[in-house]
Parts: C-alpha cells; structure tokens; sequence
C-alpha cells in the first residue's frame, strides 16, 4: 500500500518542480549556504502538495481514468489503493507543506496555498473551459518560480523569466492536449471532455504561437535583462532553446509522446544532453566568469 500511495503522488512529474530553483540560480544564490537549504526544504514541500494534487486528481478522475489505455494501472483507477486511504494521505500532505513551508516563509506558505486551490479548481471547474484548461496549467508553473522567488528574496531575478516561463508551460500543457487526441483518437473525448473543443489544426496553431513566444522572449531575455553577467555568454544559450524546442515538438509530431513532460526531462537522451549543455553555460557565465 505505501507503494501505491508514493506512485499516487507520481513522483516522476515532480521533475517539473525543478523551476522552482530558477530563482536560486538566475539571482546569482547558488553557492550561497543562507539560501541553499530553505530552498531544498522549499522544494520538499512543494512536492508533498504536488503528490497531494495528484491523488486528489485521480480521485476525482477514477472512472474516466479507468478507460485510459495506461491511467486505467494507476493505483486508484485500478482499486489497489482504498479511496479512503489516498484521501488521508492527501489531507495529511497539504497540511504538512502548507504549516511547514508557512513556518519557513510566511509568503512562501501563501503561495504554496494558491498552488493548491488553483489545482483544486482546475481539477473540478477550470479543466472544463477550452484554453482556460492550459493557462490554468501554465499558472501552476508560474507559481512553482514564484515559490523559489518568495523563498530565496531576489535581488535580480528578471521579469523576463516570467515571460518565458509561461509560454514554455503553454507548450507543454498544449503538447500534452495533443498527444491526448493522438493517443487515444476517438475515445479521447470520453476520457477529457475538454478534448471536444479542441482540433489537431487548432492545437498545432497554437503550439506554433507559444513555441515562437517561448523562444523570441527568452532571446530577449538574454540580450536585454539589467541582471545578467556582463560577459554575454547568457546569449550562446539560446542555441540550446531552439534545439530543446525542436527536439520536444519532433518527439510530439514524430515520435507521438508529448503526453509527460517529465518522461522527456529524465528519458530522452538528446534532450538530456541538450539541457545539461545548457546549464552548464549558464553557471559559468553567472558564477565562473
């Protein structure tokens, strides 16, 4: 049973919250101890009321999960793990995160609540409004990087990172809208009823959309942000961009996946590589140079 909670809580997707740290890193505090370990805590925190999300989602979702070709094996669609149980298990993570990450940072509590609640409306009401669904989704990244902001107090943090932050999350949420339709074709509106407002032409044009803005915001980012390193290596980075955006949409399109973000993040070789070429810059160029 403690394995079927912990797969409940789906700690594969918790690789998202890896944009938690962005703060940590792009405010130059990395190697700074004072802000080290209220950040992992932070982070920890942030992935008991990410799993407790989850479970309330596939709570809510158990019947139509049940005609999904893979989420009919999860622990609470299948009916391995009692209903009663997964609920404990979720109040008794929401209270955890929400008392601890408070005691750590009162504002980090507040946006550890907001989380929480946008989840609980997306999961019941906002998952039911056509394009209302992925902002939603985009929102949540959103608050993952204000969660590290609130934590480590930055200094020089750019507003462009928000920026950048929400387009990529659209990208994600509308590949995942798409592999949706392409897996499970005509039985895709009986698993997500939201699937029958949106089209292939529609999802293919707006990923277009949010592709271009993910990468035009992130290149302006790395010419015109007050904040960056003065030795302009910030700008080499944006070769790393374009590929992991043409490497996601060539595995959407091609390879037909797209439908777990986080299976690409600790799966997909090229991309790995990719990303750590990538991070690589990026701390020489704010903590080396």
């Amino acid at each position: 049973m403690l394995i079927d909670i912990l797969r409940s809580a789906r700690p594969k997707q918790w690789a998202k919250n890896i944009f938690f740290f962005a703060a940590l890193v792009f405010d130059a505090k990395l190697l700074k101890p004072d802000y080290i370990l209220p950040s992992l805590a932070g982070f920890v925190l942030l992935c008991c009321i990410s799993g407790a999300v989850y479970i309330i989602n596939d709570l809510a979702d158990q019947e139509k999960d049940q005609q999904h070709p893979t989420k009919r094996n999860r622990p609470i669609a299948s009916g391995r793990l009692p209903r009663n149980v997964a609920t404990i298990t979720a109040i008794i993570l929401v209270t955890i995160s929400l008392v601890f990450g408070t005691m750590i940072e009162p504002y980090f509590g507040l946006v550890l609540l907001g989380y929480f609640i946008l989840n609980l409306a997306y999961t019941f009401y906002l998952k039911r409004l056509v394009i209302v669904d992925v902002i939603s989704i985009a929102t949540g990244f959103m608050l993952r990087v204000i969660a590290g902001v609130v934590i480590v107090n930055v200094e020089r943090f750019s507003p462009w990172l928000y920026v950048c932050m929400i387009f990529l999350a659209l990208f994600l949420a509308l590949g995942k809208r798409r592999h949706e339709m392409t897996l499970l074709q005509q039985n895709a509106r009986a698993h997500r009823a939201i699937l029958n407002e949106y089209s292939m032409p529609l999802l293919d044009q707006l990923i277009t959309i949010v592709v271009a803005g993910t990468l035009i915001s992130y290149a302006l980012y790395t010419f015109s942000a007050e904040a960056l390193p003065g030795n302009h290596l910030m700008m080499l980075t944006i070769g790393n961009v374009l590929y992991g955006l043409f490497r996601y949409l060539y595995l959407i399109h091609v390879r037909g996946r797209g439908g777990a973000p986080e299976e690409v993040l600790l799966e997909d070789k090229p991309f790995i590589l990719n990303a750590i070429a990538w991070a690589v810059i990026v701390l020489i160029s704010y903590y080396f140079l």
